[in-house]
């Protein structure tokens, strides 16, 4: 196996973001792609990430792999990429991936393949009342105006128009907005459709705006979010998010 990116930052910015998530995961390399699916400790949270085959410049993979590997770890090694760098990555026998920047130097680092207990992941089937397509940077940036006021928000979906409301003890935050141009909502229903979720999770989700510019939205009433960000041909960075049900 030899696979050689000539564009580090969606390698490295993917790993940046799933490690915030995730502390320990196994990657599936397959002719196609470097996939992953997991879980957060707190399982609350699931990852499921694609790097496609087409991002790379150099890919060869002789047999489907997997490895598992420390996130924290990785994502050191990524960071000290300039962004010029190529990064390689080779397995070393069974027992280490090799990772090459290639820059103005050569540097070269060795990451041990860990044992992980977790089972592998299935992706969930859902079924979503409503999806959402809109700039992505504007559902982060609607996302740190609730978290100043709470560590909760709702997102209520009507005909035409979303709204992401967050209500703390005193203080109370709301975000209108409206299909148009740069937003489409898919949602032809008469009554409101509303779900909460937790800032934290979204706030780590949301960051992943750094690799498309564009997110797609999906929810159901007090039901889990995915949430997708997608560069065609490069890469694909989903979540699902469990919400926070309100108990009378």
């Amino acid at each position: 196996m030899k696979l050689t990116l000539a564009e580090p930052r969606y390698l490295k910015e993917s790993i940046s973001i799933i490690s915030e998530l995730v502390n320990e995961a196994r990657f599936k390399i397959n002719k196609d792609a470097i996939e992953l699916v997991a879980m957060d400790p707190a399982n609350v949270a699931m990852v499921i990430f694609k790097l496609l085959s087409s991002s790379f410049v150099e890919y060869k993979v002789e047999a489907p792999t997997e490895i598992a590997i420390n996130l924290s770890n990785l994502k050191q090694i990524l960071r000290r990429a300039e962004q010029s760098d190529m990064i390689s990555l080779e397995l070393e026998g069974k027992s280490k991936l090799k990772i090459v920047l290639s820059g103005s130097s050569k540097r070269k680092f060795f990451l041990p393949i860990i044992d992980t207990d977790e089972n592998e992941q299935k992706v969930p089937e859902l079924n979503f009342k409503v999806k959402v397509s809109m700039d992505s940077k504007q559902l982060s940036s609607a996302i740190d105006d609730a978290d100043i006021v709470a560590d909760s928000l709702s997102f209520i979906a009507e005909k035409n128009k979303l709204t992401i409301k967050a209500e703390g003890d005193l203080s109370q935050n709301e975000t209108e907005i409206l299909s148009g141009d740069t937003v489409t909502i898919n949602y032809d229903g008469n009554e409101k459709v509303k779900s909460k979720y937790s800032v934290e999770y979204l706030k780590k989700m949301a960051s992943a705006s750094k690799l498309s510019g564009k997110c797609d939205l999906h929810f159901s009433e007090e039901y889990p979010l995915k949430l997708d960000f997608i560069e065609v041909d490069k890469v694909s960075l989903s979540f699902i998010l469990a919400p926070r049900v309100e108990y009378d």
